[in-house]
C-alpha cells in the first residue's frame, strides 16, 4: 500500500505521542514529535538568555542551532539533538513546559519549524504529532486525528510521566501548566490549536493506549487502501 501522512494534533498529556509513536512502529513509518523540535528552541532561547520580544536576537539564535534526532531500528525518534547534545532528557522538566507555547508563538521561530517539519514528512510515510500539523504543517495529510482529554485525566498522565523521570510535582501545578498552555496554544496569531475541519476526533479520557492505538491504525488503514485504489 502507498505510504500516507498522518498528523496527529491535541491539547498536552491526551497521549499524542504514545500513540503516534506506536502507529509509526506498527506500520513501519517514521515518528516525529514536533513539540520536541519546540521545547529544544525554548532550550537553547533559556541557555542563552535570548530576549523574546527581539526579532534580531531571534533570527540570530536560530542561525545557531541545529535540531536533530537519533532514530531506533523501528525508526522511531527517540532522542532529541540541540547542536549536537541528546537534549531529550533536559527538554521533558516543567521548567521548559513552562516557557514552551511562549517561544513556540513566536512567528520566526515557527516558520522555521514548520520548514524543518515538512521536509522531514516530504516523502511520506511519517507519523508527526504536534499542535498545528494537520492545520498548518500537513493541511494534505491523508489522516488527520484530533486528541483530547479532560484535565484531570491529562495532569494524572503528565505526573506520571515526570515520576518516572524522577520529578514530582504536585497535580494543581501540572493543571495550571496545561491550561496556561491550551489558552496560549489556542490564542496564538500564528498557526493556533485548532480542530481541522477533516480530522477524526478522538477523546481519550476513558481509553488505554492500545485502545487509542488501533483506532488510528484502524483509520489509516482504511485511508491508506483508499489511497490505493
Amino acid at each position: 500500500m502507498r505510504k500516507i501522512v498522518i498528523a496527529i494534533d491535541g491539547y498536552s498529556a491526551c497521549g499524542k505521542s504514545s500513540t503516534a509513536k506506536e502507529v509509526a512502529s506498527q506500520l513501519g513509518y517514521s515518528y516525529i514529535d514536533s513539540g520536541a523540535m519546540y521545547r529544544a528552541v525554548t532550550l537553547y532561547f533559556h541557555q542563552n538568555y535570548v530576549t523574546l520580544d527581539n526579532p534580531k536576537e531571534i533570527n540570530k539564535a536560530i542561525d545557531n542551532m541545529t535540531i536533530s534526532f537519533i532514530f531506533n531500528e523501528r525508526k522511531v525518534a527517540s532522542e532529541t539533538y540541540l547542536n549536537g547534545l541528546n537534549v531529550e532528557e533536559e527538554i521533558r522538566k516543567m521548567y521548559i513546559s513552562n516557557q514552551v507555547s511562549q517561544v513556540s508563538a513566536i512567528p520566526e521561530v515557527r516558520k522555521n519549524m514548520v520548514s524543518q517539519q515538512r521536509k522531514l514528512g516530504k516523502k511520506k510515510g511519517v507519523v508527526m504529532d504536534g499542535r498545528d500539523i494537520g492545520s498548518n504543517v500537513f493541511p494534505d495529510a491523508e489522516l488527520k486525528v484530533f486528541m483530547r482529554a479532560n484535565l484531570q485525566v491529562r495532569a494524572e498522565r503528565r505526573q506520571a510521566e515526570l515520576l518516572e523521570k524522577g520529578q514530582l510535582v504536585p497535580i494543581p501545578e501540572i493543571e495550571e501548566n496545561l491550561l496556561s498552555r491550551d489558552k496560549m496554544d489556542s490564542e496564538r496569531k500564528e498557526n493556533p490549536l485548532v480542530i481541522p475541519k477533516d480530522a477524526y476526533i478522538l477523546d481519550t479520557s476513558e481509553l488505554t493506549l492500545p485502545e487509542q492505538v488501533d483506532y488510528v491504525l484502524q483509520l489509516a488503514t482504511e485511508k491508506m487502501i483508499k489511497h490505493d485504489v
